[in-house]
């Protein structure tokens, strides 16, 4: 690949070689507008990682169960305190009657998800996953975040281990990166209070990786972290990645200010998006997958990430609570995600959480059709 001359190419051609970045080359990236450079490089790994016509998304929705949380998160606009009126826990026929209606839909897969609850014991989680799986065996439970799942280790006073063996009996299939925020303990006790810091975010996920277990990564950035604090969370994920291999992906996203105890804080645009996807896809060198955030971001910027480092447009998200509380709305169909992706360049696939195909490729001309571009105002 040739990259123009810049202060960053040797560090993009590095890169794109397969050779691993430092974090002191991961903050240059980051400290770089040079956005055209970055994300051909990001692109070209990503063609390396992902040499098949085929980008993909999945089908999923996102059920929080309860609304209550005993941690405060400045950064939140869907939790309530637990005893607030608007307090909620789904009923279970409630839950069942989502399940079905994602099935009807094409899904595989629910993320499930809440705050933390202070009274609900483990045995509620276990009876909620086997009444799941008892009547929808063939969905994934993609559920509880590593903050719910150390809350839950306080709340039963069982070990680790224990309690993800036992979620893991009862029905629970994979992890999702949820709580992660930035991985760095600074910043998550400025904005957060009762919530699990960052090494006990990444034992959670290395247990459950040890355990034969599979997850997500995630990232929200562009609120009080510093660029060095960026990369200090990319390298812990990688770190843990070398260890265990238990990632299967890894998505980044922008904060999203309005309702918030944050609402002073300006949100990040598509440049700053885009350009962190693409350091996150040239720094991640062990993480195979990364998805696309058309959620925070929109159909047009969600599908110009995948020119900048993503292979993948993530969910339908038939539901969606947390993000929408903070005033961001995107909404797409599967037709217009399958369009995105066939309009740059790709035949879309439907793929599960192990990133398998679950559909068949369908015969579009996408190697020989021309991206179809957004124009990008930074």
């Amino acid at each position: 690949m040739q990259t123009l001359s810049s202060p960053i190419s040797s560090l993009l051609d590095k890169a794109v070689a397969g050779e691993r970045l430092t974090p002191e080359e991961g903050l240059t990236l980051l400290q770089s507008h040079d956005l055209p450079a970055i994300g051909a490089a990001a692109d070209a790994v990503t063609r390396r990682l992902h040499p098949e016509p085929f980008r993909t998304y999945n089908i999923d929705r996102n059920i929080n169960y309860t609304n209550a949380c005993t941690a405060v998160c400045d950064f939140c606009a869907f939790y309530r305190p637990p005893d607030h009126p608007e307090v909620y826990v789904l009923p279970m026929e409630t839950l069942l009657k989502k399940i079905e209606e994602t099935v009807e839909l094409g899904g595989d897969q629910i993320l499930l998800q809440g705050g933390l609850h202070p009274k609900l014991p483990l045995e509620w989680y276990e009876d909620m996953l086997r009444t799941m799986k008892q009547h929808f065996p063939q969905v994934n439970v993609h559920g509880f975040s590593p903050p719910e799942i150390h809350h839950f280790t306080k709340i039963s006073k069982l070990p680790l281990e224990t309690v993800l063996e036992r979620l893991k009996a009862a029905g629970l299939g994979s992890i999702p990166g949820g709580g992660g925020e930035i991985l760095v303990d600074r910043v998550r006790k400025e904005i957060t209070r009762g919530k699990v810091l960052t090494d006990d975010w990444l034992n959670v996920m290395r247990v459950w990786h040890n355990l034969g277990g599979k997850s997500t990564a995630t990232m929200m950035f562009g609120h009080v972290e510093t660029l060095a604090e960026r990369i200090e969370h990319l390298e812990r994920v990688r770190e843990l990645q070398d260890e265990t291999g238990g990632f299967t992906a890894f998505i980044c996203w922008t904060f999203q200010p309005d309702n918030t105890d944050m609402a002073q804080i300006p949100p990040a645009g598509a440049f700053e998006y885009l350009k962190t996807q693409a350091i996150s896809r040239l720094y991640l060198d062990n993480v195979p997958n990364i998805q696309s955030s058309w959620v925070t971001q929109g159909e047009k910027v969600g599908q110009m990430a995948l020119l900048f480092g993503a292979n993948d447009m993530g969910s339908l998200m038939i539901e969606e609570n947390v993000v929408s509380q903070a005033g961001t709305v995107h909404h797409l169909t599967v037709d217009s995600i399958r369009q995105c992706i066939q309009n740059a360049g790709y035949t879309p696939r439907q793929r599960n959480v192990y990133y398998d195909y679950i559909d068949e490729a369908d015969e579009f001309q996408s190697a020989s059709s021309d991206p179809v571009l957004p124009i990008l105002q930074s």
